[in-house]
């Protein structure tokens, strides 16, 4: 019996030291060495260092001076620890009253500018980072009465953010919101308190 057990043991222990240690702490290595960036979460850090948010993860913007990012269904909004779709079909009833006020309210923002699919609608994971260029558009009014600018001041800021497919054909064209948000704030100055 201890000639089947002793075996099964040294494959157990051999593995798990092989693709439990060796190959995470080389894997690891490798992308520490060559994406260090990435490999840290893409962090985002303020001009003393203190980490502001994550270019990969979807943050919650309300004010009227900033670019608004797409619904979240984590959690209470952009929880990271909750990060879920709603799973809610199309004849959800909370799902249609919720697209419904939200429509309204983007309605009511720009009365003649057609509204985005991305700007009532959440991700799979609800906390998608970017949104599409046209809803980034539709916003540059909003953001540019709430900063008293001109549109074209917001408008140079945001086209300079548009991301263009990966590799030139994978995904579409988006608009990273923290990373446009830092640079609204970098180019035309932080918002005044009371247009929050």
């Amino acid at each position: 019996m201890l000639n089947h057990i002793r075996p099964a043991l040294v494959m157990v222990v051999l593995f798990t030291g092989l693709l439990g240690v060796a190959y995470p702490l080389a894997v690891t290595g490798v992308a520490q060495a060559a994406f260090p960036s990435q490999a840290n979460g893409s962090l985002v850090k303020d001009t003393g260092g203190k980490v502001v948010g994550s270019a990969l993860v979807g943050q919650a913007f309300v004010q009227p001076a900033y670019l608004h990012p797409r619904p979240s269904a984590a959690g209470n909004g952009y929880d990271a620890s909750a990060s879920s779709g709603t799973n809610m079909g199309p004849l959800n009833a909370d799902l249609t009253a919720r697209v419904k006020d939200d429509t309204a309210r983007l309605k009511a923002e720009n009365p003649t500018g057609a509204i985005p699919a991305d700007a009532v609608t959440a991700s799979a994971s609800g906390l998608d980072p970017h949104v599409s260029p046209q809803y980034a558009a539709f916003q540059i009014s909003r953001i540019a009465k709430a900063r008293g600018v001109k549109e074209a001041q917001v408008r140079e800021v945001i086209e300079n953010h548009i991301e263009g497919r990966t590799f030139g054909v994978l995904g579409q064209p988006r608009v990273n919101v923290l990373l446009t948000n830092r640079a609204l704030d970098a180019r035309l100055g932080r918002p005044d308190a009371s247009s929050e």
